[in-house]
């Protein structure tokens, strides 16, 4: 008798432990499909399957009880949501708009994030043809691919008064683009544009399939000490950071894909590693050229964080071709900085000085075939003595304004031996 207590006992200890709880459930909708994640208060087992007729995903979970209301508002793939909850059997049905595919995982803690359940639902891809430039194109845009960091289940890091960097860096990035697209010869390809997560390599996977010449990250990350607070520029480095903060950023970074829903499956073999290494040294040249261009325009108009400038081992940077950097805007831990980063005015000044950055290391790095290398050829002047910035402007038919803007200058003081760009 005593055996048989002591084994319904355990069987009903077993059973209990391995039951979970659903304590909410949030969806993000990005162009690729839409994210339904639930939050669980452990570890579970589930089965996942589809019906059609109409179309739904079916979600069974045994020995485990639904704590919230579940409710989906208006989603480009999800009609609604169903659910049942008997004899310690929950069932989630999710109604479609139309078939699709689908796939789900489970994820551990990490972060403020307990267990989860993710499913994916996508629809088909349409075939859609680019209507981006081609490299071989005669006097084509330059391409300048900017990534709104964080997204969807990723909230990046959170202000004082609750600002969620993720919202902050996208309205950057809007607004960044813009400057960009109303310069000649430059055009900007967003990376995120609404509220969804990205994986760090799809980032500029995409940079990469849309031909782009330069890829930048925008963030404003947080710090322990609110203290803290200025804008940085960053590049990759594969042997070390530059600095205890810059390795203290790449890693929680880095870390964002856990937190957005990544399972993490990519792999190399050892020819293919080496190959995309001898790549991305030569890209890492170049990245290194256009941050010292954005850093130099960044630092008349912001204040900077030390000397503003670092290298540490980014993910999001490692793309084998496309010269990339990343820029925090700030540190949104510091409330002063949090307060800029919401602040128009400022924002506009910030992507104007990124810009003038970005067109200044074009001009003297002009990709082939497009329209700034073409403007940029031949079109120089070495100072000579004697030689003053409105003598110079006076003898090519030129503005001041015109030779500082293109050669990002701040003063009127030229050198003796200095190479200035000159507009055509």
């Amino acid at each position: 008798m005593k055996k048989t207590i002591t084994a319904l006992m355990l069987m009903t200890c077993s059973t209990w432990l391995n039951a979970a709880e659903v304590d909410g459930m949030r969806l993000w909708s990005g162009p690729e499909h839409t994210r339904v994640v639930f939050d669980l208060s452990g570890q579970a087992n589930y089965k996942l399957f589809e019906l059609d007729n109409p179309p739904r995903v079916v979600i069974d979970m045994p020995d485990s009880q639904l704590n919230t209301r579940l409710q989906v508002k208006k989603n480009k793939d999800i009609k609604k949501v169903r659910y049942s909850n008997k004899d310690g059997q929950l069932r989630i049905v999710l109604d479609l708009h139309k078939k699709s595919s689908n796939k789900s995982f489970l994820l551990k803690p990490t972060d403020k994030y307990g267990h989860r359940l993710v499913v994916d639902v996508s629809q088909p891809k349409a075939k859609v043809e680019k209507t981006v430039a081609k490299v071989t194109q005669k006097n084509r845009d330059v391409i300048i691919a900017i990534d709104a960091g964080h997204g969807g289940e990723d909230p990046g890091a959170i202000g004082p008064s609750g600002t969620y960097e993720k919202n902050v860096v996208l309205k950057i990035a809007n607004e960044l683009a813009k400057a960009i697209n109303a310069e000649k010869g430059m055009k900007a390809l967003l990376i995120r544009e609404g509220d969804y997560y990205i994986k760090h390599r799809k980032r500029f996977e995409k940079a990469r399939d849309h031909n782009a010449d330069l890829f930048v990250s925008v963030h404003a990350d947080a710090f322990h000490n609110r203290k803290v607070h200025g804008a940085s520029v960053y590049t990759l480095s594969q042997r070390g950071a530059s600095s205890e903060a810059a390795k203290w950023l790449a890693a929680k970074e880095n870390k964002s894909d856990s937190i957005g829903g990544v399972v993490i499956e990519d792999k190399k073999d050892m020819l293919s590693q080496v190959l995309y290494d001898l790549s991305q040294n030569a890209a890492m040249e170049e990245s290194h050229k256009a941050a010292q261009s954005v850093h130099a325009s960044m630092k008349k108009v912001v204040k900077l964080h030390g000397r503003g400038f670092g290298q540490a081992n980014f993910l999001v940077l490692k793309s084998p071709d496309v010269p990339s950097l990343l820029i925090e805007t700030g540190y949104i831990s510091n409330p002063g900085d949090e307060k800029n980063l919401k602040n128009p005015a400022h924002v506009k000044k910030l992507t104007q000085q990124i810009t003038q950055g970005i067109r200044h290391y074009f001009y003297q790095s002009p990709p082939p075939n497009t329209w700034i290398a073409a403007q940029a050829k031949g079109k120089k002047h070495v100072v000579q003595s004697g030689d003053t910035l409105s003598g110079i402007a006076s003898q090519f038919n030129t503005s001041i304004a015109a030779i500082k803007s293109i050669n990002n200058k701040s003063g009127n003081a030229v050198r003796i031996g200095e190479v200035l760009y000159l507009p055509n």
